[in-house]
């Protein structure tokens, strides 16, 4: 039987590593002290592991957004809903159901999400900023100051359309990253709160 690739391309282990892409390994274990294949797919290139991982880091899991950190990881899984990278939504979907914590709003969201109809849940601001997400998914050269506006009136201040924005282009980098690339979750650990396996 052949064995399933991690990804399309070599991703270079730990014992093989240099001094400088060891250090760059280093700062991109996640909380269960391993590294992930989206950041390891990097690893012929030190230099752009560096930069997408800070790119990641100030985009999510930053104290200084005020977006709820659940409804961070819904506009993660939307965006990678519509991109079809199943690689990004195992990961960010199991974060927003650890935070949200409740399994039957849990399955009404992916649901809406899923259908690709996010007012099946959403409605006010977080219905507009769902919309402003696939909207610069779908048609980034349709976006218009209306779009932002909406949000303002909606009572969006330009710090959180600014993270709306932000992680919306960052889902869609990293998706295109993952599938073209065939990056997969084997040997991953799924999910940001996965509890570290002893």
């Amino acid at each position: 039987m052949k064995e399933i690739m991690a990804a399309w391309i070599k991703m270079i282990r730990d014992d093989e590593a240099s001094t400088e892409l060891n250090n760059i390994l280093s700062q991109a274990k996640t909380p269960h002290g391993t590294v992930d294949n989206v950041m390891r797919v990097h690893s012929l290139r030190p230099s752009t592991m560096l930069g997408h991982l800070k790119l990641y880091r100030s985009c999510l899991h930053d104290s200084n957004n005020s977006l709820p950190k659940w409804f961070q990881e819904v506009i993660s899984s939307y965006v990678s809903i519509i991109n079809k990278c199943e690689y990004s939504l195992a990961n960010h979907w199991s974060n927003a159901e650890h935070l949200i914590n409740d399994g039957e709003k849990s399955q009404k969201i992916r649901l809406a999400l899923d259908s690709q109809k996010p007012e099946a849940f959403f409605s006010g601001s977080k219905l507009a900023i769902l919309n402003y997400a696939g909207k610069l998914t779908r048609s980034p050269e349709k976006m218009k100051k209306s779009d932002v506006d909406m949000l303002k009136e909606l009572g969006v201040c330009d710090g959180e359309i600014l993270e709306v924005n932000q992680i919306t282009s960052y889902f869609n980098y990293v998706n295109r990253t993952i599938n073209g690339l065939g990056v997969t979750t084997k040997g991953d650990t799924v999910g940001y709160y996965t509890k570290k396996k002893k």
